[in-house]
């Protein structure tokens, strides 16, 4: 059985005295029921593994470079998260696709380089409004799933988020049926490229203006194993109640 994941992503939020929300979240769970992760920026990276408490929140980064090591100045390797700390890392979201017009190879690479580190790669996939009013949903996902997912992934490698880009931040929510529609799709494309056994262990998170009044219903979508969360994960009570949801699901 797939084990449930709560994924906050802080995105470009945080300073030293954000990992208070941390340690006070690994108090609250010291033996969680499900995962818990907290993607801080890199900068905090090193001190949230080391705030939280053994068995309870994982962390993870934001991004990672496709190379092992090189002349790319900013950038940080899956190798140098994993040293830091990292089990887990990000790809792929819409905002990195946005706004430095990585393409589905890219994230691809980036996946392979996670892999190779020993990381959990969570590769996102996700539509614009447009493309949604143009009845063009399925096609998108199905093409950066393509795209963007490396050969011969299981559960302990990948992790893949539908976050409807339209969605991010807005306060919009898909209706439950749109989201069952997608996640349903999803799972099936895995099935089809790789096998119901390597399919089944793969967890798929939706994202999206996940809220704790509204994460119960979308945990009762089929195919929906979690979620990946932005400006509800900040605070570890807001984070609570979302969790909280997907333990009680």
């Amino acid at each position: 059985m797939r084990r449930k994941l709560a994924a906050g992503n802080w995105k470009m939020n945080g300073t030293a005295t954000s990992l208070a929300e941390l340690e006070k979240l690994s108090s609250l769970y010291p033996n969680p029921d499900i995962d818990i992760l907290i993607c801080p920026p890199a900068t905090l990276l090193h001190r949230a593994a080391q705030a939280v408490q053994a068995n309870s929140v994982i962390v993870g980064g934001q991004d990672c470079h496709a190379l092992v090591a090189g002349a790319h100045t900013g950038d940080l390797s899956a190798e140098m998260l994993k040293d830091a700390g990292a089990e887990y890392v990000i790809l792929g979201h819409s905002e990195r696709r946005q706004d430095h017009g990585e393409s589905d190879e890219l994230v691809r690479a980036k996946a392979i380089a996670a892999k190779d580190a020993g990381l959990i790669a969570i590769v996102c996939v996700g539509e614009s409004l447009e493309q949604r009013e143009a009845a063009e949903t399925l096609d998108v996902i199905g093409e950066q799933m393509s795209g963007s997912i490396p050969d011969q992934p299981i559960g302990e490698n990948l992790v893949v988020a539908y976050e409807p880009i339209w969605a991010i931040g807005t306060g919009k929510v898909p209706t439950l049926d749109q989201i069952c529609e997608v996640h349903d799709f999803m799972r099936a494309k895995l099935e089809d490229r790789f096998g119901a056994a390597s399919a089944s262990s793969i967890r798929l998170l939706y994202g999206g203006s996940v809220k704790p009044k509204n994460a119960s219903e979308i945990f009762s979508v089929s195919n929906v194993d979690g979620a990946l969360v932005g400006g509800a994960s900040l605070k570890a009570e807001d984070f609570s109640g979302i969790i909280q949801a997907l333990e009680n699901a």
